[in-house]
């Protein structure tokens, strides 16, 4: 199993990290079996802030799938169709365990340079430097 540093809006890591969302979508997944998603928040916060644990993987067309997560979604309908718009398939993670951590990380700080526009693995070295 790996991690993944996903790139997220502020405002749906809130969500996350309240337990607020239960999925998270995406257009793609990682090749990998991902067992453990970090949180990237994205500007103005540009902070490695929390972790939250992968449940399973749902794969559906788009309509289906918000039908099946829409109550834990964490987003609008309408910001969900405008992120599939033109997709036949859509992914998400279903989210389980979440961790907050006390004191942000500087994506730099572990050697990333720029935010991910999708995901990137995360080592075990990088995670260790997460969490010292």
């Amino acid at each position: 199993m790996s991690k993944v540093l996903l790139s997220i809006k502020p405002e749906y890591v809130q969500r996350i990290l309240t337990g607020e969302k239960k999925f998270e979508f995406r257009k793609r997944l990682a090749n990998k079996p991902v067992d453990t998603i970090v949180i990237y928040a994205t500007s103005p916060v540009m902070k490695i802030v929390g972790e939250v644990k992968v449940k399973g993987i749902l794969e559906k067309a788009p309509s289906v799938l918000w039908e099946q997560t829409k109550k834990n979604a964490g987003i609008t309908r309408k910001k969900y169709r405008e992120y599939f718009a033109g997709c036949k398939k859509a992914f998400a993670y279903e989210l389980d365990e979440v961790v907050k951590y006390t004191k942000g990380t500087n994506l730099e700080e572990i050697g990333i340079y720029q935010a991910p526009q999708s995901f990137v693995y995360i080592t075990d070295e990088q995670y260790k430097k997460i969490h010292n």
